[in-house]
């Protein structure tokens, strides 16, 4: 997950997530899922934080089930 803080742009998330999964990737690791957006936010404070979380299969199922909520919707 890729959380913007509230004052830096999409396209800049999205731009930092690209570098992150660089660095991921070169350290052999899969990203399964990733989230990238402001989803925790501080007042328009300006960059993002990073959140990895090692996920088994059961995880992974848990996370693709459907979601319907103010944040996130998905699988509906």
């Amino acid at each position: 997950m890729l959380n913007g803080m509230g004052g830096t742009p999409l396209l800049e998330l999205y731009l930092m997530y690209g570098e992150v999964a660089k660095i991921i990737d070169k350290a052999g690791i899969t990203v399964a899922r990733n989230l990238v957006g402001n989803y925790i936010t501080s007042l328009e404070m300006a960059g993002c934080s990073v959140t990895l979380l090692r996920a088994d299969q059961e995880l992974i199922r848990l996370w693709d089930a459907p979601v319907s909520t103010a944040g996130l919707r998905w699988g509906i």
